[in-house]
């Protein structure tokens, strides 16, 4: 049973109890993280959001009823704690906590399916399948902490130059990517689809406000299980009236440099439990056309045709000259979306680029098409029906002005920032074909 919280609340986390309050009284809250008792002492290692404390029981001065608590307490519960700070270098943090009184809030009724603390690795699906234990492992606390201080400064960053937050519809009624799988749903009498991009909405809403971004879900409903793909992502959108395609590249590098900088400042102790060290961001990053990229691979002795897209295959050759941070630029127009806008001059080369981190894309953008009847035509030539996307085109009667913007895929950006393989590591409830659950 439960000793119940009553009036009990924390004065410190574990990285404020420090030799600097050498003697002074305070409350903390914890899991038990291990138990060592040696002789006439008890050492409890406390976990908390902050990192860990050092509890220790005397027995020789401890009242009894502390004591038989102690005695009993299972490794994970949850607890809370009240004495007095001591000095000592051994202890992290150079102090410890002499309990004067200890409260048991929980305890674990069955034993833990692996040992969050311990140095045996256990397979992802089996960490996944408990995911609350799992996020009690150093290595994956410190994930969703970093991945914390990335939205934050995202928008941080956007905040600051002067872009506003938008929410829109993931409940669609067509296509907004055209050739993404769509998943379908019953919307009351309707059949309706969760939507894969929120591509056509940000395009309208910069024609009013000019600078907005959403950071929100997207769905693919395609077949397959890689280390990259999820059936469900988070997506940073962002989109800006009067610019192009070069204008929204250098904002996308400056936020870039702006949230590894935060991130190398405000999070070095998850970083060295993850033995991360960031690579500093460098401006201007590396502008990379698609004629070059072709050049770069014969070159190497890899035949591309001039069209065609870019294999994860032929994308880690090119990866050796390129490993970190780079823009692939000027994708013929055929490869893109339907709403991204030729080059005037080369009507068969488009004003885009790919975010790329070596063979791994992060993020796509471009200039956007602003003429009504180029948007229809576009539409057609990709084989989609401009019926289908009257409820955009009709916005483009009234004015819409030059725009562009991307969408930055957050899950694989998370996943390169803190060095993993897998892009599971870095969602907190990952979906693909295979995982519904939990």
């Amino acid at each position: 049973m439960s000793d119940g919280l009553d009036d009990w609340r924390r004065t410190h986390y574990s990285r404020e109890v420090t030799p600097d309050l050498d003697g002074a009284s305070v409350t903390v809250f914890g899991r038990v993280q291990s138990i060592r008792r040696q002789g006439g002492i008890t050492f409890i290692i406390l976990n908390d959001m902050k990192g860990i404390v050092q509890v220790t029981v005397h027995r020789e001065n401890s009242e009894r009823s502390l004591l038989e608590k102690v005695e009993r307490l299972p490794q994970y519960s949850l607890i809370g704690v009240r004495g007095v700070v001591r000095s000592i270098v051994k202890a992290p943090h150079g102090a410890e906590i002499l309990p004067s009184e200890i409260k048991i809030l929980s305890e674990p009724r069955k034993d833990l399916p692996f040992d969050p603390y311990g140095r045996v690795e256990q397979s992802i699906d089996k960490r996944l399948d408990l995911r609350m234990v799992d996020l009690l492992r150093p290595q994956s606390n410190a994930i969703f902490k970093i991945r914390s201080v990335v939205l934050e400064s995202i928008r941080e960053y956007l905040y600051s130059r002067d872009f506003i937050e938008v929410n829109t519809p993931k409940i669609i009624s067509s296509a907004t990517e055209g050739g993404a799988a769509l998943f379908p749903l019953l919307y009351y009498d309707k059949e309706a689809f969760l939507a894969q991009s929120p591509q056509l909405y940000k395009e309208q809403l910069a024609a009013v406000f000019e600078k907005v971004f959403e950071i929100g879900p997207i769905f693919r409903a395609e077949q397959f299980r890689t280390l990259k793909h999820l059936s469900e992502a988070v997506s940073v959108d962002v989109e800006q009236a009067y610019v192009n395609y070069i204008d929204v590249m250098e904002l996308l590098e400056g936020m870039l440099k702006h949230v590894v900088d935060t991130v190398h400042k405000r999070c070095e102790c998850e970083l060295a439990t993850l033995n991360v060290k960031l690579e500093p961001v460098k401006l201007p990053l590396k502008r990379v056309t698609y004629d070059e990229v072709l050049h770069i691979l014969e070159g190497g002795g890899v035949k591309v045709e001039w069209g065609e897209d870019l294999s994860t295959p032929i994308l880690k050759t090119y990866s050796k000259i390129f490993p970190s941070y780079h823009f692939i630029i000027d994708w013929p127009t055929k490869s893109k979306a339907f709403y991204i806008k030729p080059k005037r001059d080369r009507p068969e080369v488009c004003e885009s680029f790919d975010f790329m981190y070596g063979s791994v894309e992060l993020a796509s953008g471009g200039s956007r098409i602003d003429d009504r009847k180029e948007l229809t035509e576009r539409l057609k030539e990709k084989g989609l029906n401009p019926k289908n996307f009257e409820y955009h085109l009709k916005t483009f009667n009234y004015g819409i002005p030059p725009h562009a913007g991307f969408g930055l895929g957050l899950d694989r950006f998370i996943m390169v920032l803190v060095g993993v393989e897998n892009i599971r590591e870095v969602v907190l409830y990952p979906r693909d074909p295979q995982r519904l659950t939990p």
